[in-house]
């Protein structure tokens, strides 16, 4: 292959980084070739933003050496990588919302005190047209789509000079059409010279969109191989240490009853914008219902309304427990809903503000669930410790002990000890937004297993899900939220992950013109232009 004679653009020799006692990093050598795409993959923890984080000035080896066309340097800051040609896009933006685009992609520059801000306008026009991007300059940020801010950020440091680009999770708030454009930008991008680190846990996309991967595990350097001659097995097995079946068995719903039943629901955030906006849907017992939708549009406040922590406009939100009892639980608050006697479980996309109390060891974060049940001025501990030792063994829960203060354990160790203390509850409704977040794919697959056995005692399972791969082949259907609208409920088994990204963006006017109806067969919807018909959307039979 042409790219395998290619010189190094940047050569890590025995990379070393600590942090106190733990080494994030241990002698990592790797090579990115100039005019190559080059996949980054580990397991969290692995140490993979650690080591690009060196690359991009933020943090400094304690040993080692690097490397940039030829030369030895030191990095000691962002502004040391920029001036070597390395620019990192990280996965949470850095713009200022209230400026304009060009104003982001130039601020902090040299230059004369006063700006010729024509000719700035027109050089980052060229520059986005150059290789396909789309970028009006004089845009807002907070007007924009979040694939729109990730343009400005690439282009802001194509304008800096960077030949080097690192991307840190550049998809994973993307739908597949910005995800193809972007690939499709990256590939002129590389056909130009560039040399580019993509940081990703999506195998499929590594496969389409790398020349080579490399894999970090625990701190060390595995392999690089070339993406022509490895699968995704492969990948996962280096990642791991172990053999993985990368299958989500999904089994058929059994005896579905409608367990949640929200009508017209309507909510508005602190500021008073509408971010719900007349929501109608019906989650089962004994099923999986994804929510799928582009950040920001409603999911959050979508699950905390049903959990009684957002109170809506107008709608109602009504649950039919087992035995066919209706509650309503409209206006109803999270402690009112715990008094009713209602087994509602959620895990919220804020782990440490809403999920847990960070300052607290894994047993008192056991007992917040359930301190008031107990009697006397003592609270028995011996059960929450028991259900801390279950929760660390059943899922790996990397920690010193259940006496750690939770604040101090991974990202994605607080996401398993807050999903398995909500699902030791045995929910009657389990709602979950983003549970895999920031887990490596042996947990990944172990929350997914915990997801199934819950639906399978008959829980109404309601997860939101960023990877659409995951939502298809975990869900039984997906609903689509597009700016606050339903704007469609589908069979996940008859779905495309591009029929799903057409849903996504389909805004509040097709939401507004269309009305989803209820497929009384398998609860699934389509859009329709029978108006009359929107009280209705999806209240199909039992």
């Amino acid at each position: 292959m042409a790219v395998q004679t290619q010189p190094a653009a940047i050569e890590l020799k025995n990379v070393t980084k600590r942090f106190g006692e733990v080494v994030a990093n241990d002698r990592i050598n790797l090579t990115l070739r100039k005019g190559e795409i080059l996949s980054i993959l580990g397991e969290n923890g692995s140490g993979k933003t650690t080591l690009m984080n060196m690359l991009s000035g933020i943090y400094f080896p304690d040993e080692g050496e690097i490397i940039v066309n030829g030369q030895e340097v030191t990095i000691r800051s962002p502004k040391d990588a920029f001036a070597l040609g390395i620019g990192m896009i990280h996965q949470h933006f850095k713009l200022i919302n209230i400026l304009t685009a060009a104003q982001n992609i130039i601020l902090g520059l040299d230059g004369p005190a006063q700006l010729d801000m024509k000719k700035i306008r027109e050089d980052i026009k060229a520059l986005a047209d150059q290789y396909g991007f789309e970028l009006d300059p004089d845009r807002k940020i907070y007007d924009m789509s979040v694939s729109e801010k990730q343009t400005v950020e690439i282009v802001k440091v194509l304008y800096r000079g960077a030949d080097i680009l690192i991307l840190d999770e550049p998809t994973a708030v993307l739908t597949p059409q910005e995800t193809e454009r972007l690939f499709q930008v990256l590939r002129n991008m590389k056909k130009d010279g560039k040399s580019i680190i993509i940081i990703t846990h999506k195998l499929n996309e590594v496969m389409e969109i790398s020349d080579r991967v490399t894999v970090l595990r625990r701190g060390q350097y595995i392999d690089t191989v070339e993406t022509a001659s490895t699968d995704e097995n492969q990948l996962t097995e280096m990642m791991v240490g172990e053999h993985i079946t990368l299958d989500i068995e999904r089994t058929e719903p059994v005896d579905p009853h409608r367990r949640i039943d929200v009508r017209g629901l309507t909510v508005r955030n602190r500021e008073g914008l509408k971010v719900l906006d007349n929501v109608s849907f019906v989650a089962k017992s004994g099923e999986i219902l994804g929510i799928a939708g582009i950040s920001g549009s409603g999911q959050k406040e979508l699950l905390e309304s049903i959990a009684g922590l957002q109170p809506g406009e107008s709608g109602q939100i009504l649950y039919k427990d087992p035995q066919g009892n209706v509650e309503e639980l409209t206006q109803k608050t999270a402690k009112q809903i715990y008094d009713m006697n209602i087994r509602l479980s959620f895990v919220p996309e804020d782990r440490l503000g809403m999920g847990l109390v960070g300052d607290m060891d894994l047993t008192g974060n056991m007992m917040v669930r359930s301190y008031k049940k107990g009697k006397g001025f003592f609270v028995n501990r011996r059960q929450p410790r028991e259900l801390a030792e279950d929760i660390v063994n059943r899922l790996d829960v990397v920690t010193p002990g259940i006496t750690t203060p939770v604040r101090n354990l991974s990202g994605g160790n607080v996401q398993k000890v807050l999903v398995g203390r909500e699902i030791a509850a045995s929910p009657a409704v389990l709602m979950v937004a983003y549970p895999v977040r920031g887990l490596d794919i042996n947990s990944a697959f172990a929350i997914y297993r915990l997801l199934n056995e819950q639906k399978e005692k008959g829980a109404a399972v309601l997860c939101v899900g960023e990877d659409l791969d995951v939502l298809i082949q975990l869900c039984d259907r997906i609903l689509v939220l597009s700016e606050g609208c339903v704007s469609g409920i589908v069979d996940a088994r008859k779905t495309t992950k591009e029929e799903l990204g057409l849903l996504m963006t389909s805004g509040r006017k097709k939401a507004s013109r269309e009305t989803v109806k209820e497929n009384p067969q398998n609860g699934a919807v389509s859009t329709g232009a029978a108006a009359a018909g929107s009280k209705e959307a999806g209240h199909g039979r039992d």
